[in-house]
């Protein structure tokens, strides 16, 4: 780690306007509330239904775990310094977000391949599914979600923490992220800037283009299916692809280009950090009648 004579850093924020700071801190802990009810919604009917057994809803608890998780490291930050009047965060607890928004988004991305990888064996493989996808299997994949989210992490703040910092210590954003410390460090960052783009850049490339052909294979597999299968199939392809959109448009917008900050990154970012969990739980719960289903038998007794 270089030497650092920056301890702390002044998060700007979305905006300076103080009556701009009072509607953001309105909406943004009104999103921040309903991401975590959500979310929390989901993890517990999977957990205590009996309906929802299926490798698909096993990932789908650890995606809503990982979206409260992923909103919770930059939300509560954005929330309280839109009323605050010192946008003070320490040069530790700087770090410590880099490394958790980077490990919970990475875990979001790697169970969206989890997730897509159960629907192309249902789809494609339906008689072998019980046995490909069995419990033990299940639970490899997510703890090798794990380790690759710890990896990406670890690789990120390895990176973040080699920059030496020692002038100008004001973030023109509302988390730490390797982007806009880059802007602030004191030595030519493009080499890290490489880095960077290999590992984000490339994670969500790469993450995208499996995603995307996956759901082709699945798309011209079904041709061979009834039209209800088919009908049911597509209705849950259609929501795993709408959240792959949602989530990979803004982050392959942020990561994959060269070192420059537009005017609308911040705005990209809110929309992947805190629009996206949010979002998720309303696309499986309202495109997905086992769900729906499930919550109403367990929030509402017997329908």
């Amino acid at each position: 780690m270089h030497n650092n004579s920056v301890t702390e850093f002044i998060l700007l924020g979305l905006t300076q306007d103080p009556e701009q700071q009072k509607a953001i801190f309105g909406i943004f802990l009104i999103l921040y509330l309903m991401t975590l009810i959500g979310n929390f919604l989901i993890m517990v009917t999977i957990k205590m239904s009996q309906t929802l057994g299926s490798p698909m809803y096993f990932f789908l608890f650890y995606l809503s775990f990982a979206d409260a998780c992923f909103s919770t490291t930059t939300a509560p930050r954005l929330i309280v310094n839109a009323l605050s009047q010192k946008k003070i965060i320490s040069y530790n607890e700087c770090m410590t977000q880099v490394f958790a928004a980077h490990f919970f988004a990475c875990m979001e991305i790697f169970v969206l391949i989890l997730m897509a990888i159960d629907r192309y064996v249902a789809i494609c493989k339906p008689l072998r599914y019980t046995t490909i996808m069995n419990q033990n299997i299940c639970d490899i994949l997510v703890i090798i979600a794990w380790i690759g989210s710890c990896i990406h992490s670890s690789a990120q703040i390895f990176l973040a923490l080699r920059l030496p910092f020692c002038g100008p210590n004001v973030i023109d954003h509302y988390f730490c992220d390797l982007q806009p410390l880059m802007k602030l460090a004191c030595m030519d960052t493009y080499v890290i800037n490489l880095l960077v783009v290999s590992n984000s850049g490339a994670i969500c490339m790469i993450s995208f283009i499996v995603l995307f052909i996956s759901y082709i294979f699945i798309l011209y597999s079904l041709r061979n299916h009834s039209a209800e299968g088919r009908r049911k199939a597509l209705s849950t392809c259609t929501s795993h692809f709408i959240v792959v959109v949602i989530f990979f448009g803004p982050c392959i917008f942020i990561y994959t280009r060269p070192l420059i900050t537009l005017p609308i990154d911040k705005m990209v970012s809110v929309f992947y950090t805190i629009g996206t969990p949010l979002l998720n739980p309303l696309i499986y719960t309202l495109r997905n009648s086992e769900v729906k289903n499930a919550m109403k038998k367990l929030w509402c007794g017997k329908v």
